[in-house]
């Protein structure tokens, strides 16, 4: 499988980039899968319902299932984050992984940038940075590409990814 990455700071617009990226190329052909990192708690369950229940009950892992989909939580209870190379083990089988978040990791990424919130470029100290999603001119030594042109973006990541 093919991994890149979409990096950025809150609000730059890596989500976004994200959605129209997955849509461009699943649309050309290929299968997608994306993981995204959350640097704060969250749930995709919900109090009172059973699979909720059962891991309030101490279940290490809850499978959730039905006709349209299938979910596996895992809870850490004390036990670190796990890298992203064990989260990538985990995934099925596909063309491409994009992966949102984990900006510190080695596999290679765009940046997503937004000028309005003044945060700095993490791509002038970041080599595993191979290109910059912005909504401003930049001068850098590596491609720029307009934040919204997602078919442009697409074929980069493509070609960078061998696909």
């Amino acid at each position: 499988m093919k991994i890149f990455g979409v990096t950025g700071y809150k609000n730059a617009g890596k989500t976004g980039l994200m959605e129209r990226l997955v849509t461009e190329i699943t649309g050309r052909g290929f299968t997608v899968s994306t993981l995204k990192h959350a640097h704060h708690s969250f749930d995709i369950d919900h109090p009172g319902k059973d699979s909720y229940r059962h891991r309030a009950a101490g279940a290490h892992q809850v499978v959730l299932s039905s006709g349209n989909r299938w979910a596996m939580m895992t809870e850490l209870r004390d036990t670190p984050e796990p890298p992203l190379a064990d989260l990538l083990a985990q995934m099925a089988p596909v063309d491409l992984i994009l992966v949102e978040g984990w900006k510190r990791d080695n596999h290679p990424k765009i940046e997503a940038f937004r000028s309005a919130t003044n945060n700095p470029l993490i791509a002038t100290n970041d080599p595993t940075i191979k290109a910059v999603a912005s909504d401003t001119q930049l001068d850098l030594d590596r491609p720029v590409f307009d934040l919204n042109d997602t078919t442009t973006i697409a074929d980069f990541i493509l070609s960078e990814t061998g696909l």
